[in-house]
């Protein structure tokens, strides 16, 4: 009887450790991290290793690596258009995230949803949408990681999952910018000369600050002028951090375009969070119309709130 109990306190006790809530989670406004339009503020765990994820490849890490490969799923045939081909040739899986993108191929990509893929040594395919409109060759250039897209694309695409939208949202966003793309590619806008040396000003100073504080972090939400312009939590330190730097460019690149110095309060922050952060039933609820939670072996493994 008393091995019974003991089983079953430790059966909960993990169950509430997998929580990305309140329960286990803190939010640090006095050690928010503030530069030029963008404040950063950080989301720990109250206790190291309260909530680990199963140990992950990033994308991005994987790629530098050379432990997968990322192709088209075939020929120019357009019902290929929205699939991308990867193969992980590691012995752990890999997570990809909604809203990484891989520049190149016959166009440029941003993945629709995060998944894991097992490493099962076979092809597998994951579903992205096109942000490049102008653009679908015959000839297959390589395909090269190019990290996340900014919070603003990212949330089009999550509640609508709508090519049209999408590329709708991608041209207000060059047209607002002044940038010319002769093929409507989002990725012209952070590759312009002025965007990439304040994007490297920006993330510089982020990582330098971020990785001089405590490794406890597990996501943060940001602001710019008078705007929550995002969140994003993940399942354990080890994975967030993987996950930082490819993260940090779409805050900083929404920051730069269409950001000011902040002037939300951290009682707002607050306000925003507490759904999210409160209870397992509020966030799934929601976040159904306002986010992404994606969940691996009955584990929330990332959160995604998206702006105001």
């Amino acid at each position: 009887m008393k091995l019974r109990l003991l089983i079953i306190c430790f059966c909960l006790a993990r169950g509430a450790a997998a929580q990305l809530t309140y329960q286990n989670l803190e939010v640090l406004y006095d050690s928010a991290i503030e530069y030029r339009n963008l404040k950063i503020i950080p989301i720990v765990e109250k206790e190291r290793g309260t909530a680990p994820a199963p140990q992950m490849l990033s994308l991005g890490r994987a790629i530098q690596k050379g432990l997968v490969t990322v192709t088209e799923r075939g020929t120019a045939s357009t019902e290929n258009v929205h699939w991308l081909r990867i193969n992980n040739k590691s012995r752990i899986p890999l997570f990809i995230a909604g809203g990484e993108l891989m520049l190149g191929g016959r166009q440029d990509r941003m993945v629709t949803r995060d998944t894991v893929l097992i490493p099962n040594g076979r092809d597998q395919y994951v579903s992205v949408m096109c942000v490049e409109e102008g653009r679908w060759s015959n000839k297959e250039k390589k395909l090269s990681y190019f990290n996340y897209a900014n919070p603003r694309l990212r949330k089009v695409a999550g509640q609508s999952a709508n090519q049209v939208l999408i590329w709708r949202e991608i041209f207000n966003q060059l047209d607002s910018n002044k940038i010319k793309s002769p093929t409507q590619s989002y990725l012209h806008q952070r590759i312009d000369k002025k965007m990439i040396a304040l994007q490297e000003e920006y993330l510089r100073f982020f990582l330098q600050r971020i990785q001089r504080t405590d490794s406890t972090w597990v996501g943060f939400v940001c602001t710019s002028g008078a705007k929550i312009i995002g969140c994003d939590v993940f399942a354990g330190n080890s994975l967030f951090y993987d996950q930082l730097e490819p993260l940090l460019p779409g805050y900083i690149e929404d920051a730069i375009i269409k950001g000011s110095p902040s002037q939300v309060n951290d009682e707002r922050v607050k306000k925003y969070l507490d759904p999210i952060l409160t209870s397992e039933e509020s966030q799934e609820q929601y976040l159904k119309t306002k986010g992404k939670i994606y969940k691996y072996q009955g584990k929330t493994i990332h959160l995604t709130a998206f702006s105001e």
